[in-house]
């Protein structure tokens, strides 16, 4: 989920993306049966005296044509109109400027290499992160997870509850999530069977062996499933979840729906998007020690409140309301790839009684705003102290705030030797 790899077949569709082909097939399938059905029986082709098409064989062509594009347009207007927009794009698609004679991804590389990256905080803040949306994992289900640097395997047992495993066999060391088959509650590796219990990670099945040693067990993560989203707890020091992510009750109980989801991959560190804002929309309110209202306001001009509240170190509910386009909730995500790789999502719910044209309209053009910010963010370097002016005051407050996520052994990042340890 989390490779940027992995999307450069889905950028608009996501999921749906093979779907379009076989609706393609299916549409020009259906033309030509259109077409022989709208031909009368008795109209035979006959040959042209100079060896042309005749007129009933070009008749049954544009039919065909027409039936076959008729459909690409129902279709079409169908998505537009019914489904979620999904834009999936990858680190090399947006946030670099293109160079001549080089591809997106070496210009990506070349832009990589040579920034200065600064004096970083630590890069994996303790807190709450999103994995993947609860719709992405069916029952019985795995997926192969890069997240904080680790490799996990994300599955749903039986009981229809998420688990997440660290994804390396403690046996020889196989993928638990390439290749592994869920088997109850427990994750069945791939290259000897042995079988891990979601819960707690311990061995509880070696096919071929009548004992299973104590020492057999992978790391098992704190997660929970909450506002259809997976989530997972990460501490540095193994600590408990010392508070929750609230539940938002409109998107549990269904009276907002999924609309879309737009996802990008950011080359800088988690604090760099919180401090995009401009000084005006920063923390007007501070008194919940995870919570931070990042910006409550009225726009005038659209007639529309807006309420953004940051809850923890990687997640931001954004509520606003109109009197005529309705209600809807935005959930924003980064998670930690790589130090500095983040995965960023914009998951849009909205009132079900109003046309998902509408929310459509509001997350693209999220999107092309925050396309203009990646550009900026993937070639900025990070200010540890950087030079404020009296209207600034609220970038040093949200960075006050958020130095609670970290702790005494939170993972730095050195250079050495001209390689990245962290």
């Amino acid at each position: 989920m989390l490779r940027a790899a992995e999307f450069k077949a889905d950028r608009e569709f996501g999921p749906n993306a093979e779907g379009m082909m076989s609706w393609t097939k299916a549409a020009v399938v259906l033309g030509v049966a259109a077409a022989a059905l709208l031909t009368p029986d008795g109209a035979e082709p006959q040959e042209p005296a100079g060896g042309g098409l005749s007129r009933s064989a070009t008749s049954r062509a544009l039919l065909c044509i027409t039936g076959g594009l008729s459909l690409l347009a129902l279709h079409w207007l169908y998505r537009l109109l019914f489904c979620p927009l999904v834009l999936l794009r990858t680190s090399d698609d947006v946030g670099y400027l293109p160079v001549t004679g080089r591809s997106k991804a070496q210009a990506a590389n070349e832009a990589r290499r040579r920034r200065k990256v600064g004096q970083l905080p630590p890069v994996y803040p303790n807190g709450w992160y999103r994995v993947l949306d609860s719709f992405m994992l069916r029952k019985a289900e795995v997926k192969s997870v890069s997240i904080l640097g680790q490799q996990l395997a994300v599955f749903r047992g039986e009981d229809g509850k998420a688990y997440v495993l660290d994804a390396y066999c403690p046996h020889l060391g196989a993928n638990l999530a390439v290749g592994g088959q869920v088997s109850g509650n427990c994750l069945e590796c791939p290259f000897h069977g042995w079988q891990f219990n979601g819960g707690d990670g311990k061995c509880v099945k070696i096919p071929y062996s009548q004992k299973v040693p104590e020492s057999a067990k992978v790391r098992s993560w704190i997660s929970c499933e909450l506002n259809k989203q997976i989530l997972v707890w990460f501490h540095c020091d193994g600590e408990e979840p010392t508070w929750r992510v609230p539940e938002q009750e409109e998107i549990s109980n269904g009276s907002l729906v999924y609309r879309g989801r737009v996802e990008h991959f950011i080359s800088a560190h988690i604090q760099v998007e919180w401090e995009a804002n401009k000084p005006e929309k920063h923390c007007s309110e501070m008194n919940l020690k995870h919570n931070l209202i990042l910006f409550g306001s009225h726009c005038s001009l659209m007639d529309m409140d807006v309420v953004a509240r940051q809850v923890g170190p990687s997640l931001v509910f954004l509520d606003f309301k109109h009197p005529f386009l309705g209600r809807g909730m935005m959930l924003q995500s980064v998670t930690p790839v790589e130090p500095l790789l983040q995965c960023s999502t914009h998951t849009l719910y909205y009132q079900a009684n109003i046309p998902a044209v509408v929310p459509k309209l509001i997350l693209r053009g999220e999107c092309m705003q925050f396309e203009r910010d990646v550009l900026i963010w993937n070639n900025k370097k990070y200010t540890s102290n950087p030079l404020l002016v009296k209207e600034d005051s609220t970038i040093r407050k949200h960075r006050l705030w958020y130095k609670q996520f970290y702790s005494e052994n939170s993972p730095t990042l050195q250079y050495q030797n001209d390689a990245l340890d962290f």
